[in-house]
């Protein structure tokens, strides 16, 4: 039988590796005395050789899957590489098994490599309702320890191939992953994370699995191999690592049995768009005029503008229902979300497609995947893969995507936790397609303050501040909510400087802007009779988000960004002015971001200037080393800039 695959397109690069550390299970005593790893100074620990086989048994039909590892513990939190866990699956006839579980911890005693074996008696189970966990930890593992590991897992699960994980918390030298897969089972697979292959060999294998009367299969036999692959390591402004991780994972297409029977698992779109219109938790939810009748005010529905009643719709069920915070898709019932007034994300939503369809606005809902749940594969539909609803409707020609979940979100503002790049449309009239999800407008967050020296030495003044868009909505919910703690914790915020009053200028929830004053005053420090004063007074950014030596996934902001601070010091005829900071200017390549730092004095005034930019919402990991460098610049501006003044 013939076996089908799909792959994700890949390049090929040659790396090499390095040759200090032996790519197999072996250990050498040059292996034992190395301290560290050069690519990597950091690494905790250090996998050397990872080794993968899974296949059919012939006999058992059984998967079975050979793991082998080796790794040298480089520094103390790296001990624990020592204590392992492999979690075996329990269906209802069958659950997964583990054999052959051996281990060794190699240490160096002066010029004699000393072995210590795992024991029988150091291996632990621990039995759950779904799943079995198999316990161990290796003797004397200690830093500079080399650590080899070898077992068995036997499952009947062909749902699910065994995945491989290239990628993990350490650095590795080389992984490879061997696969025999029959051609009665047809797999979808997916390369996921931004590293190349050094090595993809495939051949075919005549009759490796035989059956009754005669009957066979061929299998498709592939080799996959990388080296010198990075750990990821987590930082800032990213989704979920299960985006990035490098790693290859299946998904069953079709079993063809031996008889002739074909059982098709993943199916087209098509076929899932006829399933989820008559779906009871989603598609008989969809457009009931009778769910909604009666329930919207006439108040709403008498409006003529097409946008001021779109809003009022969205207000009104922000204002009418509240979200529990569940968000999967199952027992949907909006006629249960009228009654209760609570209700799942997809129950909201769908009430809200619902009235505005009610009311003639054209309206769709959008599947998605929440930046937290990882990125929906495109290749082929697998509905679990979706753990979120919103809705899309056009206004005077206009798109507007819409979730009526939050209620410090304005119209056409989704939450954060939705800017994950795309969702499914599902258009039942016609057919569901791929929706990019962006944000085209900035958030921008400004401070202006203005201060003057008075003639006791005190600097006072006011800072009125603005939050638009996304750095407005936290401001928002924390002021309507703990008013006095909002204060308190501003108070706190800004340690530095003595807050004589404050005050709320325009706060709507419904809109997309907070704007507060702050007035306040500082005593400033002399040094002799000169004052040393860095003009930030409120900062952006306390030290640079960026710290990795190497980042090998994106950067997602998930919104463009604008910050700008300005101060204007008024100075009386007792001091005057002996230093200001110089103009600095520096921008991102392909105009994806821009500093500006000015200062100019005058008639006993200073004006400092300050502005970050960044034009994009998602940077290739390329970028990273510029956007590091551009941080550590719009840091140190921050936090070494000084104007100096004189007292006469």
């Amino acid at each position: 039988m013939k076996i089908k695959f799909l792959i994700i397109a890949i390049s090929l690069s040659c790396f090499s590796f390095s040759q200090d550390y032996n790519a197999a299970m072996s250990v050498h005593k040059n292996e034992l005395k190395l301290t560290g790893y050069s690519k990597d100074s950091t690494a905790s620990a250090l996998v050397i050789y990872d080794y993968g086989n899974s296949y059919v048994d012939k006999n058992t039909f059984w998967l079975r899957t050979e793991i082998k590892q080796k790794i040298k513990i480089l520094r103390t939190n790296g001990i624990e590489r020592g204590e392992f866990e492999i979690k075996l699956y329990k269906g209802k006839s069958s659950e997964e098994k583990i054999k052959s579980i051996k281990g060794t911890t190699y240490n160096i005693d002066g010029d004699k490599i000393v072995k210590t074996e795992l024991t029988e008696d150091a291996i632990f189970e621990e039995e759950n309702d779904d799943y079995k966990l198999v316990k161990f930890v290796l003797p004397n593992v200690k830093i500079g320890s080399i650590i080899t590991v070898s077992y068995e897992t036997q499952s009947r699960f062909m749902t699910k191939f065994q995945p491989w994980y290239f990628q993990g918390q350490d650095p590795v030298l080389y992984s490879e992953y061997n696969t025999s897969i029959p051609g009665n089972y047809e797999y979808h697979i997916k390369l996921v994370g931004t590293l190349p292959l050094e090595t993809h060999d495939k051949r075919l294998e005549k009759r490796c699995i035989e059956g009754r009367a005669n009957s066979f299969a061929d299998c498709a036999v592939s080799k996959y191999v990388m080296k010198n692959i990075p750990a990821y390591k987590p930082e800032a402004f990213t989704t979920t690592s299960l985006n990035y991780t490098s790693r290859i994972e299946y998904e069953l297409s079709v079993i063809k049995g031996f008889d002739g029977s074909i059982n098709k698992y993943t199916k087209n779109w098509d076929v899932v768009d006829r399933e989820l219109k008559t779906d009871k938790d989603f598609g008989k939810q969809i457009s009931k005029k009778s769910l909604v009748k009666d329930i919207l005010p006439n108040s709403i529905s008498l409006l003529e503008d097409n946008l001021a009643k779109a809003n009022a719709i969205y207000q009104f069920v922000l204002n009418n229902y509240k979200w529990n915070g569940k968000s999967e898709r199952y027992d949907v019932s909006v006629k249960n979300l009228i009654k209760e007034k609570v209700g799942s994300v997809f129950e909201i939503n769908l009430l809200l497609e619902n009235l505005l369809t009610s009311e003639g606005f054209q309206t769709f809902p959008v599947l998605m995947s929440t930046r937290g749940n990882g990125f929906v594969t495109k290749i082929y539909p697998v509905l679990s893969d979706f753990n979120y609803v919103i809705v899309k409707t056009t206004i005077d020609g206009k798109d507007y995507f819409l979730d009526a979940t939050d209620p410090y979100h304005s119209f056409g503002e989704l939450p954060f936790r939705c800017l994950n790049q795309y969702g499914r449309l599902i258009d039942f009239e016609n057919e569901s397609h791929w929706e990019p999800i962006n944000v085209d407008g900035y958030s921008t967050r400004t401070h202006r303050a203005e201060v003057a020296l008075s003639n006791d030495d005190l600097i006072s003044g006011n800072i009125k501040s603005n939050f638009t868009s996304y750095h407005s909505n936290k401001y928002k919910q924390q002021y309507n909510e703990h008013p006095s703690d909002y204060i308190e914790n501003k108070a706190n915020y800004y340690n530095n400087i003595v807050i004589a009053d404050h005050k709320v200028l325009d706060f709507d929830k419904t809109q997309p802007k907070f704007t507060e004053s702050i007035d306040f005053s500082i005593e400033p420090e002399f040094v002799g009779n000169k004052i040393y004063l860095n003009p930030f007074l409120i900062k952006f950014f306390d030290e640079n988000p960026f710290k990795l030596q190497e980042r090998t996934y994106p950067i997602d902001f998930g919104y463009k960004d604008i910050y700008t601070y300005s101060l204007k010091i008024d100075i009386n005829d007792k001091f005057k002015i002996l230093e200001t900071p110089s103009v600095q200017q520096y921008a991102l390549p392909e105009n994806a971001g821009s500093l500006i730092f000015n200062t100019e004095s005058k008639n006993n005034q200073i004006v400092v200037y300050f502005k970050v930019k960044f034009n994009n919402t998602l940077y290739s990991r390329e970028f990273y080393p510029y956007l590091k460098t551009f941080m550590d610049k719009v840091v140190e501006i921050q936090n070494n800039t000084v104007i100096v003044l004189e007292k006469q």
